[in-house]
């Protein structure tokens, strides 16, 4: 009793019905198949009607109206039949509705006061209050998973991904495969941790919007983690040295590129960018999260959300919500609020656009270094406008994947550099040897690195001051000029005699960055 209304799903079926339903699947698949083949060909003759002349073959009957009648019928039976096709694709895969939206208003003919009443109602989930509380207890209830790794550093996640399909071309995953490498590269040298996803996890917050309910996802569920870094599939890594200051940022809560003037005083839509960016792990960032999404879901509410961005925004064109339009104009609506705790960095390359980088990289090896993250030697290039995933882009594709490879190349010369190899240029993937083979590998590393000056401190520690003829990157240093000299501090307690002190730089500074100094040790003053 009660059951009747109930429908068995497939995987609780007995073994032959479950595979009588599966050849069902298949046949309708296969007629689904059939159909696109025959209206494939329908559409070739059409084309080939219109470019070659073939209707003066089968004569002249019938005029242009009913032509074009026929064409227009051709393509809404292409386009009912498509989305049979999807909707039948995945049977288990429902629509879903986001958290705390209405369903029945989506049928709607929204007005922009729709909208707004729309996303006030909205949220990515369950209200949370009290996150600051609960991850303090967390982590205090939990010490084997602390917020800091050993250097000391916040931990840190480095976030992107790209949509569950497949690219619409094969080289388009192929380039997804290297900017994961890069990616996976910077954070092996950098101590990071990464994650790269592939669901959306809101069907409604598809697109650009994606990233916002996996960012609040995994905050929830990692709590050890300080600093969540989204960045984009098509931003690469160019500068492996350098490293983000994060101790610049301790009274802030999201740190973004852009400029303070063209998002105050112009209040443009390109003053920041939201394709590399840090979050902190913290209520303020969840109730940040919360205000940010409303706008986002697909349909009605994205389109008509669009139009009040760019009726706000300056040189915004039109179309439907986008997250970086969202973000600015949340920043400005609501100053008091938000503005206190984001930093709007610009003394370095967060988001880099690649167009007036990339054809530059060889001038920068002439005359720069790694580990500046400027203009010099950008942190981050980011290729907006590229899609070499789909099937359309704001620029040709030829250029977009010429200068993608020219900068993974770029970035994947300074990994190589440590293993005694670069490529042959920055157009191809070819590698060639940098330094010979030899039975004393230490000698190469030897002539790399310079002399090294230690002077104790006494009881609170050791200065290493040291001249560099090229960039040398460490956890903890400040680098003030690649031919001057840098400081490192390191704190030691007493008890380690000068042997020990050795051996623990060695473990704080392991052979991972793009050029390994070696510690050259010489007593000068007195011994700890």
């Amino acid at each position: 009793m009660g059951q009747e209304g109930k429908t068995t799903p497939a995987r609780d079926l007995p073994g032959p019905a479950r595979s009588r339903l599966t050849r069902r699947r298949q046949i309708r698949k296969t007629f689904n198949n059939l159909k696109i083949t025959v209206l494939c060909g329908v559409v070739t003759i059409l084309v080939l009607r219109g470019t070659v002349g073939i209707g003066s073959l089968i004569g002249a009957g019938g005029g242009s109206e009913a032509s074009e009648g026929s064409d227009k019928k051709v393509v809404e039976d292409i386009d009912r039949i498509l989305r049979e096709i999807r909707s039948d694709s995945d049977p288990d895969e429902g629509d879903q509705i986001p958290f705390g939206f209405n369903s029945a208003a989506a049928a709607l003919n929204y007005t922009s006061s729709d909208v707004l009443a729309a996303v006030a109602n909205y949220t990515l989930g369950s209200k949370i209050s009290d996150w600051d509380e609960q991850r303090r207890r967390w982590l205090t209830e939990n010490p084997g998973f602390p917020n800091r790794i050993a250097t000391g550093k916040p931990r840190t996640l480095l976030v992107t991904g790209s949509p569950p399909n497949p690219c619409d071309n094969a080289i388009g995953d192929h380039y997804l495969l290297k900017g994961t490498k890069n990616k996976i590269d910077y954070c092996r040298i950098h101590g990071i941790e990464i994650v790269y996803n592939m669901a959306h996890l809101d069907q409604e917050l598809a697109g650009y919007w994606a990233k916002l309910p996996l960012i609040r996802r995994l905050m929830l569920a990692h709590p050890e983690l300080e600093w969540i870094w989204w960045m984009d599939s098509d931003a690469l890594f160019t500068d492996m040295a350098f490293e983000i200051p994060l101790d610049r940022y301790a009274s802030h809560n999201l740190v973004i590129h852009g400029y303070p003037d063209l998002l105050f005083e112009k209040n443009s839509w390109i003053a920041l960018n939201t394709g590399s960016f840090l979050l902190r792990n913290c209520q303020w960032s969840l109730d940040l999260l919360d205000a940010w999404a409303p706008m986002g879901p697909k349909g009605p509410i994205r389109d008509e959300a669009g139009k009040i961005l760019t009726a706000k925004l300056q040189g915004r064109p039109a179309f439907e919500a986008d997250d970086q339009s969202a973000l600015i104009y949340l920043l400005l609506s609501q100053k008091n609020r938000w503005v206190d705790k984001v930093y709007i960095e610009n003394s370095y390359y967060l988001h880099g656009f690649w167009t007036g980088l990339v054809e530059k990289f060889e001038e920068m090896m002439e005359k720069h270094h790694p580990g500046l993250g400027d203009e010099r030697w950008p942190f981050v290039t980011h290729f907006v406008g590229c899609k070499p995933c789909g099937s359309y882009g704001d620029y040709p594709v030829e250029r977009c994947l010429k200068n993608m490879e020219r900068a993974f190349n770029f970035a994947d010369n300074q990994v190589l550099r440590m293993y005694g190899f670069s490529h042959g240029n920055l157009t191809t993937h070819k590698i060639k040897r940098t330094k010979k083979q030899t039975e004393k590998p230490l000698e190469f590393l030897n002539q790399l690195n310079p002399e090294a000056k230690i002077e104790t401190k006494g009881n609170l520690g050791a200065e290493f001051s040291m001249n560099c003829s090229a960039i040398y990157f460490f956890n903890s240093c400040d680098c003030t000029s690649c031919l001057g000299s840098f400081t490192l501090q390191a704190a030691f307690d007493s008890e380690f005699h000068m042997e020990k002190t050795w051996q623990i730089l060695r473990l704080q500074f392991p052979i991972r960055y793009s050029v390994v100094i070696l510690l050259q040790k010489r007593r000068t003053a007195s011994a700890l």
